[in-house]
């Protein structure tokens, strides 16, 4: 059995602190198959590279395992201030100085572009995919000095939800990031078979659902809550609500098991009722962010999303007749956008009402997606430009400065209206100062008075 030494890179702090749950599972599956296993998180030690340094010299490491979760923060208004890669390059140089142990890189930004990623970096090894079991197989035969190629792909078919590994979360992680945002996560699904023109999901994960056993799920909380004392979670899957309906079967178990938690997902907003809605609230959910992306039928048609700003709308009237705080994410500058398209969906968001909008401009070009082909037949971009650092795509012809000063019009003064988004980071650093935990943003939903009937 090997010694591994796990490192969880990010140290973003947008939108809240999220508990490295990738590091987790890997970790749950190394110590499953008896390797002995310490994790060490960057954000939750402060940076402290002293403390790194003398906790790879206590472990001796045979094995150091990289997670890497973002290349950027995606946002067009940032430029490179929070490219990732050239701190994780600067950390891998780093831990060459440290031990002499083999450097394997993962985690869902190494995926999206493992070959680039990894002869950046300088690492030794990079594991694409699902990692529960090509960490295995990889360290396996790095220890019986077995020849290991460069990059690990995961052999074989895509786990099933039953096989998808333990999170092994250390309580001092679990400590920290309660008090930093108030919530944990886990995951009751992989995959997506929605196909959206910019997102990396069905490259990483898979084009098809592959859900937990709702049992399994519920298990997994509870031990939460007996071993953490955790209170509030955000399920993690690419989207939470299936047109299979196992988000609904996993709402009746939870309010089976009556564990009192309270829950925020990321849907979609297709199809969600009213009825379907307070099934979810009895069960905990407490807020829901849609995966809108786009304000007109024109840009949602552009992305790819496969549903109308209409049933946008009937699912956002459907959580305020809850009392359910909602926020929608929405990209302009994407293909299709136009003065005209800018302006009507100015005026649909507008319809949103109470809830909460977080607006975007432009979208990061990643590899395989359809906004990176769009981007190089519109010759926005060569097919042979380099993407590890942020390229962005905006529609042709395009005023982009006028459309920001369109947005930030319609947004002027609304305190659910986030534009750029570094405004939102700084509002709910300020509720977080006062003493506000979760995801924070439904503390700026303001439900309207109803009359009594």
């Amino acid at each position: 059995m090997s010694r591994v030494f796990l490192l969880s890179s990010n140290t973003t702090l947008e939108p809240y602190p999220v508990y490295p749950l990738g590091m987790a599972v890997i970790a749950g599956a190394l110590a499953a198959q008896g390797h002995e296993v310490r994790q060490f998180d960057l954000l939750a030690s402060g940076r402290d590279e002293e403390r790194l340094a003398a906790e790879l010299a206590a472990f001796g490491p045979e094995v150091i395992g990289y997670s890497l979760r973002n290349i950027d923060n995606v946002d067009s208004l940032s430029g490179e201030k929070d490219w990732y890669l050239g701190q994780a390059r600067e950390m891998v140089a780093l831990l060459r100085t440290l031990s002499p142990a083999p450097i394997v890189v993962g985690g869902p930004a190494f995926t999206i572009m493992p070959e680039e990623i990894l002869a950046y970096l300088g690492a030794d090894y990079g594991v694409v995919g699902e990692g529960e079991r090509a960490i295995c197989e990889l360290v396996a035969a790095l220890a019986a000095g077995r020849p290991v190629p460069a990059l690990t792909r995961s052999s074989g078919r895509p786990l099933s939800g039953a096989e998808f590994g333990t999170p092994l979360r250390v309580p001092e992680l679990v400590d920290f990031y309660q008090g930093k945002s108030g919530l944990l996560n886990l995951q009751t699904k992989r995959g997506c078979p929605f196909g959206c023109a910019y997102c990396t999901y069905p490259a990483i994960e898979g084009t098809f659902f592959r859900c937990r056993e709702p049992r399994a799920v519920v298990d997994e909380l509870e031990r939460m809550q007996r071993d953490f004392k955790v209170q509030r979670v955000f399920f993690t899957d690419s989207v939470f609500n299936d047109p299979g309906g196992a988000h609904l079967t996993l709402a009746e178990e939870l309010i089976r098991r009556n564990l009192g938690l309270a829950w925020s997902a990321y849907f979609r907003p297709q199809g969600v009722t009213r009825e379907e809605l307070a099934l979810l609230k009895r069960a905990g959910l407490e807020a829901v962010e849609f995966g809108t992306d786009a304000a007109s039928d024109t840009t949602l048609a552009g992305l790819d999303k496969g549903f109308s700003f209409a049933e946008a709308e009937a699912a956002n009237a459907a959580c305020l007749d809850e009392l359910l705080p909602c926020a929608h994410f929405i990209i302009f500058g994407g293909p299709g956008e136009t003065a005209a398209s800018v302006a009507e969906g100015l005026q649909n968001i507008e319809r949103l009402g109470a809830s909460v909008v977080f607006a975007f401009s432009g979208i990061r070009i990643l590899p395989g997606t359809g906004v990176h082909r769009r981007a190089v037949a519109e010759g926005v971009i060569k097919a042979a430009d380099p993407l590890l650092k942020p390229a962005h795509y905006f529609a042709p012809g395009l005023d982009i400065e006028a459309m920001h000063s369109e947005i930030l019009r319609a947004f002027k003064h609304r305190r659910n209206r986030i534009f750029p988004p570094s405004s939102g980071q700084a509002k709910l650093a300020v509720l977080q100062r006062f003493g506000w935990r979760g995801i924070l943003w439904d503390q700026l939903v303001r439900f309207p008075r109803r009359e009594r009937s």
